[in-house]
């Protein structure tokens, strides 16, 4: 296991073990989804975040998913641009918008699918056609609120 695997692991193992089942599906059906994606992971105060880009800019950043001892959260971090004919994104800021998830196979929903897509063609920067992601361990914050 590598140190970001190592670490990874770490940080998921901090939440109640439905949660942590839930994360890692969700995580997983993301790099399927998202192959070629740079994971940018950040351990904060308030979430556990991964972050899919096709660079390691978190500028460049697509979406994300947000966990806390509560639920998990999908982000588009340019979701305010994007088509959503069924209405499933929430939020109201002038850039980002979020799904939650109940469960990771919410993201095989077409209606999902299409916000992914959507996002994946308005990136200005495009993401590889071929090879393998990597992961990447951004930040950890000391002091974080209890994750069960």
């Amino acid at each position: 296991m590598d140190n970001a695997a190592g670490q990874i692991a770490g940080f998921i193992a901090r939440f109640a073990p439905p949660m942590q089942k839930r994360i890692r599906d969700a995580r997983s059906a993301l790099r399927k989804r998202l192959p070629t994606a740079t994971e940018l992971v950040y351990d904060n105060y308030n979430f556990f975040v991964m972050g899919f880009s096709p660079t390691d800019r978190p500028s460049d950043a697509i979406c994300s998913l947000a966990a806390n001892a509560k639920g998990i959260n999908l982000f588009f971090l340019w979701g305010a641009r994007l088509p959503d004919p069924h209405g499933i994104l929430k939020g109201s800021g002038k850039q980002v918008r979020f799904v939650r998830l109940e469960d990771a196979k919410m993201l095989l929903k077409a209606e999902i699918e299409a916000l992914l897509q959507a996002a994946v063609d308005q990136s200005e920067t495009k993401f590889p056609k071929s090879g393998r992601g990597k992961t990447i361990v951004q930040a950890i914050s000391a002091k974080q609120r209890p994750r069960r």
